[in-house]
């Protein structure tokens, strides 16, 4: 805070595990109430001069961090591997990510040049875009890197001072972002760290100086942060979980669909909110469940070279998937493919590890089929009709992903019209739309108006000022006169 490390207020710590082999990688002190007062008012008062720089100034900085960031991807990467259980490959991707949605906010200077027009004779409206203030960032474990650089760099070229709280379970990645902010040229105070847990959040939500706060994380604590915030007159986009579904049509294209679906439920360990969890076969394309098994079984776990998946954040995860498989079994679902069985190499044992699982013939009504499990479990439902498969897409609590795989156009529109989610797939397993399109779901998977990225994120960290303006008297009659 105020460009420089200081210690939290409060002697309490936490220690940071790696989901390798469980040792012990780094520690961080617990922000308190304290620690964020003076995180906000360090912010605050870098906000006021940076608010009225001139747009096209604002970038200059975010410029630098772009070309820092490039230079030292896989140093970074690395550490983002090490403190989520990523592969080293996987991490890079993130970073890369990340750094396209720097680049759409370098470009707001020539996309974001408000409006004028000449609404009546001798009278002009004109659209000026504002900062708010303070705002906060709250991220997740599953992407240290890329979900910070969705919220921060657009929210500072738009004239705000920012505040990042990365989840407490990957905490490294967050600071070597910090100290690159630092070097790249930002005012101190203009972007700040705080660690903690969930006192930490409250702190920083119920402060009166934060003006908005963006969240990614699950929808239960997307729903708790959104209803906080919003109580108390802020602005709020909570995104929160998924429970995406995977269409696959007769007429598919076999080595596109495997490879889509293997790639999609086993990416990041299935550790993401577009990840596919629900494979809906339509009723020839049961063909596929077998190439699909096969495939996902030649995936070895680690973080070496080769067709690799990495580790699951902790040891809670992996009991809680290991008990969803277990009762998806006492259901009647055939256990296609266990990654229970699977094992890492020697030196990653202490580790957190599930291998991919196929859950076959599972009934709509299953827990495996409703409930967002978060790993590399991919629940397999047959249906007779295209229009079963949008069904339970329909029924779904969530709305983040749906993709649909088919070699028919009409069927590739018919389910784009009839999906009620926010991303469509056409034969893609992870449609994450790529700047300058927005990413953002519907349903539980997203509370507050708005999307996290690209165009739609303006609206969430400024505000338009609308200027209308006469100078002299006009002849005409209308009620603008």
């Amino acid at each position: 805070m105020g460009g420089a490390w200081r210690p939290a207020a409060r002697a309490a710590s936490l220690e940071v595990e790696s989901p390798y082999d469980g040792r012990v990688i780094g520690t961080v002190g617990i922000s308190d109430a304290a620690d964020v007062a003076a995180a906000v008012d360090a912010a605050k008062q870098a906000s006021v001069a940076w608010a009225a720089t001139p747009l096209g100034e604002r970038v200059r900085p975010l410029r630098r961090f772009h070309d820092l960031m490039t230079a030292q991807a896989a140093d970074l990467s690395n550490t983002v591997a090490l403190e989520s259980g990523k592969t080293p490959a996987e991490a890079l991707a993130g970073i890369q990510r990340g750094l396209e949605v720097v680049e759409f906010a370098l470009s707001l200077p020539n996309l974001d040049d408000g409006a004028a027009l000449e609404v009546s004779r001798g009278v002009t409206c004109e659209a000026r875009r504002e900062a708010l203030g303070v705002v906060a960032g709250i991220t997740p474990f599953n992407f240290p890197a890329m979900v910070p650089m969705w919220m921060f760099p657009i929210a500072l070229t738009l004239g705000n001072a920012f505040i990042l709280k990365p989840s407490e379970k990957v905490p490294l990645a967050a600071c070597r972002i910090g100290e690159l902010m630092i070097e790249a040229g930002y005012a101190p105070g203009l972007f700040s760290v705080v660690h903690g847990d969930r006192g930490t959040v409250n702190a920083l939500v119920d402060h009166p100086d934060l003006c908005a706060v963006a969240f990614v994380g699950s929808t239960p604590v997307a729903r708790a942060v959104y209803g906080r915030a919003t109580s108390l007159g802020k602005r709020a986009l909570c995104l929160g979980g998924a429970k995406n579904h995977l269409i696959v049509a007769p007429d598919a294209d076999e080595a596109l669909t495997v490879r889509g679906v293997v790639d999609s439920f086993t990416g990041c360990a299935g550790q993401r909110c577009m990840a596919g969890s629900v494979l809906v076969v339509v009723g020839k394309a049961s063909r596929f469940i077998e190439p699909i098994v096969e495939a996902a079984s030649k995936i070895e776990l680690g973080p070496g070279a080769g067709v690799r998946m990495g580790a699951l954040i902790d040891a809670a995860a992996r009991d809680r998937l290991e008990r969803a498989i277990a009762t998806a079994s006492s259901e009647g679902a055939d256990v296609a493919l266990d990654g229970r069985k699977a094992r890492p190499p020697r030196e990653y044992e202490g580790g957190h590890w599930l291998g991919p699982t196929v859950l076959d013939r599972v009934r709509p009504e299953m827990e495996c089929a409703r409930a967002e499990l978060f790993g590399p479990v991919l629940t397999v439902v047959r249906v007779d009709s295209l229009d079963e498969a949008l069904a339970l897409d329909r029924t779904t609590p969530y709305g983040n992903a749906t993709s649909v795989f088919t070699s028919s156009g009409a069927a590739a529109r018919y389910v784009v019209q009839h999906a009620t989610s926010g991303m469509i797939g056409v034969n893609v397993g992870v449609p994450v739309p790529r700047d300058p399109f927005s990413f953002g779901g519907t349903k539980e998977s997203r509370f507050g108006q708005g999307d996290i990225t690209g165009p739609g994120a303006l609206d969430l960290w400024s505000q338009l000022k609308k200027i209308t303006t006469r100078w002299a008297a006009s002849p005409d009659a209308s009620w603008t006169s």
